[in-house]
């Protein structure tokens, strides 16, 4: 194995910091969960990508799950690129919005209207506005551990108490945002059961990952969401799922269409602009009714509906309805988490590894992991070790252990066959 070279990633990283917060543009590329200095990257191709050194990665970030189809896949530069020949953005309506929003409403079965925008945090934001402006109640619930972006009030953590009222996680944040945010584990139908009972009529809606993906991946149990669905409905709330990182990945039509769960509302993210900056929300035609200009919640936003980004969404969305596609992804990542689980044991680790379809986590922890604070119990020095084994070894995986892998149509025999093997070196090399 010859030296990983990184002079040239090293002397950005010191310019970055001089000009940008903390060095990066999001807080994981820092690498402060891992240690060590962050791998700046200057291109992909297919299921690979290249630093700056020249060193090569086989890619299991995927851009954080939207790349399905892998780095720079013909059938997205290609309409990026005619896309591009015709302009950037027009601030205006174009078709090709009306033939994205067309193939998100026939995939996802709880989506009858959809409004695009520009991030999964602005799709969750709106989603939350909408809840409230459709239901008239201002508090709303989130499980522990879920990720929906850095509006105020879901930057919150619990306080004492199985089921609490927020408080900030952030500078910035009035704890009177916070206040509004109820936090119960994930997983517990009995806490959402409690807080409805508490304060039902306060209630605009519940928002969760149908499957947890930001405190590493976590499955709901058998059960959950179906109660969810019975106890929202019962209590005149709205149930959202937050399906940026699951929707079009675990299956077509989401974790909802693999659950068989309708939420109200549905929030996706960069899949649905082929790993362009984009989001959606949408939702039954009664609640989406409410968004302005039809009616008073009021959300806008200029390079919504981008046409290269909408042009690219749509050479995604029609890739991923063929026929296989879903099981060739689930096949790959079954090697590789199974694989995983025999380094491990071989090894004499102590793992618990977690897959639902091409996402997968492998937790340095017993097990088992059903909600956030099992996740907390993971050994995450002994993963940065890991982390950087595998990065001497080619393999880039996320660069904390709360994150989740993704596998894409463009990892083939040999990418699962050199990244088995070289998850069994980075075991032994990095146990101590």
């Amino acid at each position: 194995m010859s030296p990983r070279r990184t002079d040239a990633s090293a002397s950005l990283w010191e310019d970055a910091q001089k000009v940008i917060p903390g060095g990066v543009n999001s807080p994981v590329r820092a690498f402060g969960a891992v240690g060590g200095t962050p791998v700046f990257f200057d291109r992909g191709d297919g299921s690979k990508l290249y630093d700056v050194d020249g060193n090569a990665y086989i890619d299991f970030v995927g851009s954080w799950g939207p790349l399905v189809l892998g780095h720079c896949s013909p059938p997205v530069t290609e309409a990026v690129s005619a896309a591009l020949a015709k302009g950037t953005s027009f601030g205006a309506s174009t078709a090709a919005e009306v033939e994205l929003a067309r193939l998100i409403v026939d995939a996802v079965p709880s989506i009858e209207r959809v409004r695009l925008v520009n991030s999964g945090t602005e799709a969750t934001m709106s989603a939350i506005r909408v809840a409230r402006g459709f239901t008239g109640r201002g508090k709303i619930i989130k499980a522990t551990g879920c990720y929906h972006g850095h509006a105020d009030h879901l930057l919150v953590e619990a306080g004492s108490g199985a089921t609490t009222f927020g408080v900030p996680t952030s500078s910035g944040v009035p704890e009177e945002f916070a206040g509004q945010t109820l936090l119960v584990p994930y997983n517990d139908a009995d806490a959402v059961a409690d807080a409805l009972n508490r304060h039902g009529d306060d209630i605009a809606c519940m928002i969760l990952e149908p499957i947890a993906g930001n405190m590493g991946l976590i499955p709901p149990n058998d059960g959950y969401l179906s109660d969810l669905r019975d106890l929202t409905e019962k209590h005149g709330a709205l149930l959202i799922f937050d399906e940026v990182m699951t929707g079009f990945r675990v299956a077509y039509g989401g974790a909802q269409e693999r659950y068989g769960v309708t939420p109200d509302v549905t929030c996706l993210g960069k899949i649905v602009g082929g790993g362009l900056p984009v989001g959606a929300y949408g939702g039954r035609k009664d609640i989406m009714a409410c968004v302005a200009p039809e009616g008073p919640v009021y959300q806008a936003g200029t390079l919504s509906g981008n046409p290269l980004a909408t042009a690219a969404g749509i050479a995604m969305l029609r890739e991923l309805a063929r026929d296989a596609v879903y099981e060739r992804l689930d096949q790959a990542a079954a090697e590789i988490a199974e694989g995983f689980a025999q380094a491990a044991d071989a090894a004499g680790e102590s793992v618990h590894i977690a897959r639902v379809g091409s996402m997968v986590c492998m937790f340095f922890a017993r097990g088992p992991i059903t909600n956030y604070a099992d996740a907390t119990t993971s050994d995450t020095a002994r993963y940065g070790r890991y982390f950087h084994a595998l990065l001497d070894r080619g393999v880039y995986m996320p660069p904390s252990q709360y994150e989740v892998f993704f596998i894409s149509l463009a990892h083939g025999p040999s990418d699962v066959a050199d990244t088995i093997e070289a998850m069994r070196e980075a075991l032994t090399a990095s146990a101590t």
